[in-house]
C-alpha cells in the first residue's frame, strides 16, 4: 500500500507532457517528411542522368556501328527523322551479319514533344532492308509499327538539330542550294588543320546530290534542347567523329 506522502501526477502535467509529447512526434515527422522527400528527388534526377547517359551512349553506338553499303544509304535526315544503316550486335563468331535500321525522332505524346528511338528487327535481305528502311519513315510519321521493330521514348524536349561535317566544316544537312546555312562552328573535333580550315571549303551545294547525302559524313553533331521542368534541362551537345575519318587522305 503507498504510503500517504507519494503523490502521482496532476491532470495538467499529464496533459502537458502529452502535448509536448505530440509536438515532438509531428516536428519529427516533418523532418523525416523532408528527408523522403528529398531522398525522392535525388533518386528521380540520378535515374534522368542515367536515361541521359544511356541514350548518349546509344547515339555514340548506332553512329559507330553505321554500313556503308552498294546502292543502300547509311545515314538519311530529312529535318523529321534520322534514318540509319547500322550493324547488328553479333553474340558469337559463326553467327551469320545482319543488319538494323535505327531511327530517330520526335513526337507530341500528351502534349509534351519527346525525343524518341526505333529500331527494326534483324534485317538478312536488300528486300527485308527496304521494308524496314519504309517503315522507319512511317513510324516518324506517326503511323503504328509494332510489330516491325520496337519503340523507345528518351526524353521531353523543345527542339533537336544536326549537322554534318564534310571537309572540316559543319553543314547543315538539308541544304540543297548555293548559299546554303553553313554554320559557324569550330573545326571538327580532332581534324587536321590545314586545308579543311581554309576559306576553300566547298559550299553546302557541294553536298545537295543523293551519292554525297548518302556517304557517311566526317562528324555529327547533336544539338538536343531538352525540355525545361525536367531535373536536366537546357541544351545538350553531342559530337561524333567518324572512326574512319582520315585514313584515306
Amino acid at each position: 500500500m503507498p504510503s500517504q506522502g507519494q503523490k502521482g501526477f496532476t491532470l495538467i502535467e499529464v496533459t502537458v507532457a502529452m502535448a509536448l509529447m505530440a509536438m515532438v512526434a509531428a516536428l519529427s515527422w516533418r523532418g523525416l517528411d523532408a528527408l523522403l522527400q528529398a531522398h525522392e528527388r535525388t533518386r528521380q534526377r540520378a535515374l534522368q542522368h542515367a536515361v541521359v547517359q544511356t541514350a548518349m551512349m546509344q547515339w555514340q553506338t548506332d553512329l559507330d556501328q553505321l554500313v556503308q553499303l552498294p546502292v543502300i544509304p547509311a545515314i538519311d535526315w530529312n529535318g523529321k527523322v534520322l534514318r540509319l544503316t547500322r550493324a547488328a550486335a553479333r553474340t558469337s563468331a559463326t553467327e551469320p551479319a545482319r543488319l538494323l535500321v535505327v531511327a530517330w525522332s520526335e513526337r507530341n505524346i500528351d502534349g509534351q514533344r519527346q525525343w524518341l528511338r526505333w529500331q527494326s528487327q534483324p534485317v538478312f535481305s536488300r528486300q527485308q532492308w527496304a521494308q524496314a528502311w519504309e517503315t522507319a519513315a512511317r513510324w516518324a510519321q506517326g503511323h503504328p509499327v509494332r510489330d516491325y521493330g520496337s519503340e523507345v521514348v528518351l526524353l521531353p524536349i523543345h527542339d533537336w538539330r544536326l549537322y554534318f561535317s564534310r571537309e572540316g566544316r559543319w553543314v547543315n544537312p538539308l541544304s540543297h542550294q548555293g548559299g546554303g546555312d553553313v554554320a559557324d562552328a569550330p573545326p571538327v573535333p580532332n581534324a587536321p588543320q590545314g586545308e579543311g580550315d581554309s576559306g576553300d571549303a566547298p559550299p553546302a551545294a557541294a553536298y545537295a546530290g543523293p551519292r554525297e547525302r548518302a556517304d557517311i559524313p566526317d562528324a555529327v553533331r547533336l544539338q538536343l534542347d531538352v525540355a525545361s521542368g525536367a531535373f536536366i534541362s537546357g541544351l545538350i551537345t553531342r559530337d561524333w567523329l567518324n572512326p574512319t575519318f582520315g585514313a584515306n587522305r
